[in-house]
């Protein structure tokens, strides 16, 4: 009789046994869902794009890390920044990490994790502009550039009584309205002001020196109470661990230099 003949019967008893067993086996944990974090990728370099298309920058890599710590995959939506907190309330997204500054007004609809990087407003200034500081903008006559949903727009709107507001939905827009001479002043962060001087430092004069300190933090739904402690359990293991100096080192080096110079402390 061939071998396999004589073994046929042990294969068969076999595969019942295997099959019996995991019948009665104990179900495996589902894996985690991937976390979905929202971001508008046009503010470089803390949320872009690469020559491919693909998301990276400063938020990104600190996704990426939360997701690590977390142990689970992340995807990156892209969404305008006004749209960020209407799309984690409706469970689009899961947490929000996008340059997004934690302002009592948000606090009222969403919650936020404890700050990971400190900043404020400061001035994008046209050359042949008057304006000399941010008591100099509130006057009849001036006008003053913001981007649509950002801190510089609710403090302008809050604040200004005389100025006129120019509320633009992109960033390249405000700032070409100062190098223009359309507007005096355009109102955003400290770096992206550096920044935006660099570019075009004969029509540009930057106020660096923050008018009004502020914070970023991640945005949360305040109902995910486990997931705030987690994230705020990562933040601090994160920076314990030279994270946030390492992202400044490589994607903001020069910008460190110069706000040093300048005695300015700088984000991380």
């Amino acid at each position: 009789m061939r071998p396999d003949r004589l073994f046929f019967p042990d294969r068969l008893l076999f595969a019942v046994a295997l099959a019996v067993a995991a019948c009665f086996a104990p179900e495996t944990a589902a894996a985690a869902p991937p976390l979905k974090v929202g971001m508008e990728l046009a503010y470089p370099p803390f949320e872009m794009t690469d020559a491919a298309g693909k998301p990276t920058g400063v938020s990104v890599r600190i996704a990426e890390a939360l997701g690590k710590h977390l142990d689970r995959d992340v995807v990156i939506e892209n969404i305008a920044f006004d749209g960020l907190i209407p799309a984690l309330k409706v469970g689009k997204i899961d947490c929000i990490i996008s340059s997004m500054t934690a302002t009592p007004e948000r606090a009222k609809s969403i919650a936020f994790s404890e700050p990971y990087l400190k900043t404020g407003l400061a001035l994008l200034v046209g050359a042949k502009s008057p304006v000399k500081g941010a008591d100099d903008l509130d006057v009849k006559g001036r006008t003053v550039a913001v981007k649509k949903g950002t801190t510089g727009h609710q403090f302008a709107s809050s604040t200004f009584k005389q100025a006129r507001l120019l509320v633009l939905d992109k960033e390249a827009s405000a700032v070409l309205e100062v190098v223009q001479g359309k507007a005096d002043a355009f109102i955003y962060d400290s770096l992206s002001v550096y920044q935006n001087h660099k570019r075009h430092p004969d029509a540009t004069r930057a106020f660096l020196r923050p008018f009004r300190e502020e914070a970023w933090a991640v945005g949360l739904r305040p109902a995910d109470r486990e997931l705030r402690e987690k994230v705020n359990s990562f933040l601090e293991a994160f920076r314990a661990d030279g994270g946030f100096e390492k992202l400044g080192d490589e994607f903001l080096p020069e910008e460190k230099a110069a706000f040093k110079a300048e005695g300015i402390p700088f984000y991380f």
